[in-house]
């Protein structure tokens, strides 16, 4: 009879055990899927963003950069009026060909209709124009986003927190 409950104890202990390892293998999965859902939605919002910033990417112009910032600007949390957008057309008319203009003018509005916040056009473009004007050109593009702004249209309620990043990002003095 002892050699039976000897067996069972066995028996007992071992199953004990196995279910033990069995609990602690499945709470190390549920770790290891949960980390791995982690690090998906890292990788997604990662991939999210890099889209986002895409149409800003693209750009190798002056021209379409310079047509984007302003149409950006000019929509800031605001539609697009007529008033400032022939205004835009005007400014950017006096640079360069009514076939480049309208180009320029057409991706300026898609872009910042892709990018929520008119700050990262004004980051991500701010420095590509800054390479390429001279301090004149700088200068003018300033004038430019600022005859935009003063044309007929809605309220821009953060219009002088954008032009100081905008002169910021095109390396002129920020007064």
């Amino acid at each position: 009879m002892h050699i039976v409950l000897l067996v069972l104890g066995v028996v007992a202990g071992l199953g004990f055990w196995w279910y033990r390892l069995r609990a602690a293998h499945d709470a190390a999965g549920e770790v290891v899927d949960a980390v791995g859902r982690m690090r998906g939605s890292m990788r997604r919002k990662k991939i999210r963003n890099q889209n986002q910033l895409s149409p800003l990417t693209a750009v190798n112009d002056p021209i379409v950069a310079a047509a984007t910032i302003l149409v950006a600007v000019a929509t800031d949390d605001v539609a697009l009026s007529t008033a400032r957008e022939e205004t835009i057309r005007a400014e950017i008319g006096k640079l360069t060909s009514p076939d480049k203009l309208e180009e320029a003018v057409i991706y300026g509005k898609w872009a910042a209709a892709q990018i929520a916040d008119t700050a990262v056009v004004i980051d991500k473009l701010g420095p590509f124009l800054a390479e390429r004007l001279d301090g004149a050109e700088k200068h003018g593009m300033m004038t430019m986003a600022r005859n935009v702004c003063a044309a007929e249209g809605p309220d821009l309620p953060l219009e002088a927190q954008r032009f100081r990043r905008l002169t910021q990002k095109l390396g002129l003095e920020v007064h």
